[in-house]
């Protein structure tokens, strides 16, 4: 009744001009005569569904009616349709489109320092309060008023047309809320998720609380918010600020109200054992955890805890877990869900790219994760933009294009990675014609920090490795997360392959740095060293697998090693501080393109395995000896782990460049290996029963002496970390596009994976 009684009084002061005659004859009896609505027709003042409609739908519903509610006015005059139209629209106009007057640098100071400490406005504020970026285009200007007037004036259900997003109402987001927890802690703050047995709470103080089975849970009649008690001039300097709140642009904003602490970074280089802060866990990318609550004693014991389901049958993302919060994501949509119970307490979702400007895997819905720093999350949507969301309450605080106009077919499927203040980030595409690079940003404010390019400009160091016309369209992608040291400060990336694929004419020489890991200088992108693993790549043999970073004893003596399998067949040990080749030996058997490598690690080429126009048989596949899904390194097993591809395809230079070859004496296969890194020996293996292209899943090693990986017959798996024995499988049924992960909450391990449409979590079953 509050709702009621605020909008009729907006509404009088709406009407101050007398209403049209034809509105009274052909509108009042059933909608009101201050359009605040009766029994017989809805309200026609401030409503969202008219607020979308132009003037011309406007006129036409009017004209029209609807089936089975409104007659058609089909015989009225068409100046009285236009009339009608227009006056309908003027009550539904967004306050950014009334533009009201006021002075909008004073309604800034009045907001900042009133409105800032709950509420965010792009990019920038609290987490107490919802965020105000778009709220000019979200609401009109009775709205804003009535809240800023009355802000309990929209209470009622939620997600119900009396009670919007951005309100305060029972049962809703904003709701705050007095908890007290069997132990007798008493909590009070937002109810950002409840279900009968649990309830996700943010206090006042911005901590993000997982409570199961609470004692009690109080609702509070009244909103947070206090009515705004300033002056009318005052008032109008603020409503015509807030008018003017239509959304965050592309590009950088103001400097953050909290600048990254050096706390914050530390949690991202240096985290918590039951934190995993980045797509990889640690920023080293091996996919080893120190946690051993679960362990080869009693894996078998593990028992599905929860399952959270998104909108794409095969995600590939990986769940980034801090505080016991997983957040996960899909294609443009990233979801914030309880760690113990799996329930959701936030999703960020932004509509699809036009897939017809979009090439390769973001087109078709490929996306591996995020990344955080203190109170962002990082994404990379389809069609290339970084973005940043509020941790807490997943509004979106600045976003950039990465490409910046550049010419390209660009996408984006990679988790984003964490640098310091810096969030860089990679671009897919490199099957079409581009020029591939990677880019840094300041985290606080979006700001581009430098630029590297994977392929040089014509006269640049590397050009010379390009003869022909692909130098400028030569592709090069970085689709997949990199890695990073913090004792050496130096960023690791992996590059993806050259084009055109397999036709190598308009491209003679190298064509650095495709097929590359390029170190670069994480202060300006400047490029320290590379390694080439593929030159002159005729087979699309991405180097884009993880790149492993481990300190460990190599050659008798201590070294910063970097381990990759190799999308081209070979496993490499590389020294990180120099680029020097250790290390090269195949981890396939079905390995024909090169029969070895030389003293520096050059492949050394078989000349009848090329790519012709009729078409030629090499192995390994296109998609690899293993792809981009992850691998780990146990250093008390002294084993790496990876999901090896044994495969070959027809390979022709142009047209159908790659077909499935079949030989029925040796179908494909896949394999999941542990290798020795001193030798490239494989140790032991676990042949997968299946169809090889149902599994790209990558593994997880643990302290607990375990290897977590999915089988290509659809189960969930762990095995000995040194013999390679199953100890526990669960079957899902699952296409594997994903890799795992492990977190605690509440002091408990669990190991998450995403399986087709779900994302799984499992914990030992007490």
């Amino acid at each position: 009744m509050i709702f009621r009684a605020v909008l009729f009084s907006l509404a009088i002061s709406a009407f101050s001009q007398p209403l049209p005659v034809s509105y009274r004859q052909y509108c009042a009896g059933c909608h009101g005569d201050n359009a605040t609505g009766t029994d017989r027709g809805p309200v026609l003042i401030d409503t969202r569904s008219l607020r979308a409609s132009s003037e011309a739908n406007i006129r036409d519903l009017i004209q029209k009616g609807t089936q089975g509610g409104m007659p058609a006015f089909s015989n009225l005059p068409s100046a009285t349709l236009d009339q009608l139209a227009k006056l309908v629209r003027s009550w539904n106009a967004s306050a950014f489109d009334a533009q009201p007057q006021g002075d909008v640098a004073q309604g800034k100071a009045i907001f900042e320092q009133r409105c800032l400490g709950c509420h965010m406005a792009i990019g920038r504020g609290g987490s107490n309060g919802p965020d105000l970026s778009n709220i000019g285009k979200e609401l009109t200007l009775r709205e804003i008023e009535a809240q800023l007037t009355d802000p309990d004036s929209r209470r009622g259900k939620r997600n119900s047309a009396a009670c919007p997003s951005w309100a305060f109402c029972p049962d809703h987001p904003w709701s705050v809320v007095a908890v007290k927890r069997a132990n007798g802690e008493s909590l009070r703050g937002f109810a950002r998720s409840r279900g009968r047995h649990d309830i996700q709470l943010q206090t006042l103080d911005g901590e993000l609380h997982l409570i199961q089975n609470p004692a009690s849970v109080m609702e509070e009649g009244n909103s947070l918010m206090p009515a705004f008690k300033g002056t009318p001039a005052e008032r109008t300097h603020l409503l015509a600020y807030l008018s003017r709140l239509g959304g965050i642009p592309n590009g950088t904003i103001p400097s953050a109200t909290k600048p990254t602490t050096a706390a914050e970074i530390d949690r991202v280089q240096r985290p918590a054992p039951g934190d995993w802060p980045g797509y990889h866990g640690l920023p080293s990318a091996n996919r080893h955890s120190a946690l051993t609550q679960i362990n080869s004693v009693n894996a078998a014991k593990l028992k599905l805890a929860w399952s959270y389901s998104l909108p794409h049958l095969g995600l590939q993302t990986t769940p980034l877990a801090v505080d016991g919060v997983l957040y996960v994501t899909a294609p443009n949509q990233v979801c914030a869900i309880s760690g113990d119970t799996g329930r959701e307490i936030w999703c960020y979702t932004r509509p699809r790219g036009d897939s017809t400007k979009i090439s390769g895997d973001a087109a078709k819905g490929a996306q591996r994760g995020v990344a955080m720093l203190g109170n962002k999350i990082f994404f990379s949507t389809d069609d290339a933009h970084l973005i940043a969301l509020n941790r807490l309450t997943g509004a979106l605080m600045w976003q950039q294009f990465l490409p910046a106009g550049l010419p390209g077919a660009y996408g984006a499927t990679a988790a984003p990675l964490v640098v310091g203040d810096l969030v860089v980030a990679g671009v897919g595409g490199g099957d079409a014609p581009l020029r591939g690079f990677l880019a840094a940003y300041k985290a606080d404010t979006g700001q581009e920090a430098w630029r590297f390019w994977t392929i040089p400009k014509r006269g640049e160091k590397g050009s010379e490795t390009w003869i022909g016309n692909a130098l400028e369209v030569g592709g090069g992608a970085t689709w997949l997360t990199g890695s990073y040291d913090p004792s050496l400060d130096t960023i690791y990336w992996p590059v993806g392959n050259p084009y055109p694929d397999t036709d190598g004419t308009e491209r003679k020489g190298d064509n650095l740095y495709t097929d590359s890991v390029v170190a670069l200088d994480p202060k300006t992108g400047s490029l320290k060293w590379h390694f080439q693993f593929t030159p002159h790549d005729l087979w699309d043999w991405d180097a884009t697998e993880p790149l492993v970073l481990v300190d460990e004893v190599f050659g008798g003596k201590p070294r910063k090693l970097l381990l990759q399998a190799n999308r081209n067949g070979f496993f490499y040990v590389l020294d990180r501080t120099n680029g020097e080749f250790l290390l090269g030996k195949p981890f396939v058997k079905r390995l024909t393109w090169a029969t070895g490598v030389d003293a520096k690690g050059r492949p050394v080429l078989n000349e009848k395995a090329k790519p012709t126009m009729g078409g030629t048989v090499a192995c390994p596949a296109v998609r690899g000896a293993t792809n981009w899904y992850s691998t780990a390194y146990n250093p008390q097993s002294k084993l790496f782990y990876v999901m090896a591809v044994e495969d070959c395809n027809l390979y022709r230079q142009a047209g159908s460049w790659f077909v499935p070859y079949n030989d029925p004496a040796n179908p494909p296969q896949k394999v999941l290996r542990a290798i020795d890194i001193q030798t490239g020996n494989t140790v032991w293996e676990q042949i997968q029963i299946g169809a090889p292209e149902s599994n790209y899943s990558g593994v997880l090693s643990t302290a607990g002496n375990l290897v977590f990986y999915g089988e290509s017959g659809g189960s969930f798996a762990a095995a000995d970390a040194k013999t390679g024995k199953t100890l526990w499988h669960f079957n899902t049924g699952a296409v594997w596009k994903a890799s795992p992960m492990t977190y605690t909450v509440h002091g408990k391990q669990h190991i998450a994976i995403a399986a087709g449409g779900n994302i799984l979590a499992f914990t030992l079953n007490e």
